[in-house]
């Protein structure tokens, strides 16, 4: 497997996260949507650009938002691997444990991480070990790596097949890969993968691909932080609640026309967006 290769992200123990490629910017991603009604206007602003894209978001209109594209060189644990491998919009290739030596390293992870199943989660961690089990916890997966290593290199000396001798690897064992995937679907993969739900291997890694790739799309990713990470849905019955406070709000006439005029005021939202939101609590 390679180096560490110049500017990129150290993830975890052993690995890394790089950023290789971009196609495409914000401004084309706007472009392919103007071109439903050909174009629109040539002279348009920045301003213009941010709106239609926070619409797009908005509104779920994700179509063009697959005319850009990241390319990312990653080294990951093998069991973060069989995580991302489950985004099955990206395209990748893997390094080939039947065609090439597997690396000696392997993800330990730190005293802060050795934890207990968690006891209302079935899929997380809970609470620590104390200190004294959790170095004794760390001392086994090192003797056990260690074990599995020496003898997938045993076996490798004997001349047994590559493709077999890697069986006795954990899945802590590192692999590398070159992943690519449209911004909508990149999108949706950090939106489930920044949540706090999400296993803290895979969002560390998926919180260095978002630091990777904003810069590269700043408009988009205003958007996508705005509506998929900071904004919520709700349900029918939820909406039913919502709609009855908005109704004791209504009321108060001196307390309603506060609320309207502050929404009005904010500086944040487009003159579409308040809009929008009045309608969706019924103040208008």
């Amino acid at each position: 497997m390679s180096e560490m290769p110049e500017g990129a992200a150290r993830y975890l123990d052993h690995g890394f996260v790089k950023l290789l490629d971009v196609f495409g910017s914000d401004q084309d991603i706007e472009a392919a949507a103007r071109v439903s009604y050909s174009g629109g206007d040539p002279n348009r602003k920045v301003s213009d650009t941010r709106n239609l894209l926070r619409y797009l978001m908005r509104h779920e209109h994700t179509s063009p938002f697959e005319m850009a594209e990241v390319k990312f060189i990653l080294r990951v644990p093998i069991f973060v691997m069989r995580q991302l491998v489950r985004h099955r919009t990206a395209s990748l290739n893997e390094y080939s444990g039947r065609y090439s030596v597997m690396t000696e390293d392997c993800y330990v992870p730190e005293l802060d991480r050795i934890q207990k199943q968690s006891t209302d989660n079935k899929q997380g961690s809970g609470e620590l070990f104390s200190e004294n089990d959790r170095e004794d916890i760390r001392a086994q997966i090192f003797n056990v790596q260690g074990s599995a290593v020496k003898h997938y290199n045993d076996l490798i000396k004997t001349g047994f097949a590559k493709e077999l001798a890697r069986g006795v690897l954990p899945v802590s064992n590192y692999t590398e890969l070159y992943w690519k995937c449209d911004l909508n679907n990149f999108f949706r993969f950090l939106r489930l993968r920044l949540d706090a739900h999400a296993q803290w291997e895979i969002r560390e890694l998926a919180t260095l691909m978002y630091e990777a790739a904003k810069p590269a799309f700043p408009i988009s990713f205003e958007a996508f932080e705005d509506y998929m990470i900071g904004g919520q849905k709700f349900s029918h019955q939820e909406m039913h609640y919502i709609e009855t406070l908005v109704e004791w709000l209504k009321t108060d006439k001196i307390l309603t026309r506060a609320f309207i005029n502050s929404i009005n005021d904010d500086q944040h939202l487009s003159t579409r967006e308040r809009d929008e939101l009045l309608k969706k609590l019924k103040l208008v």
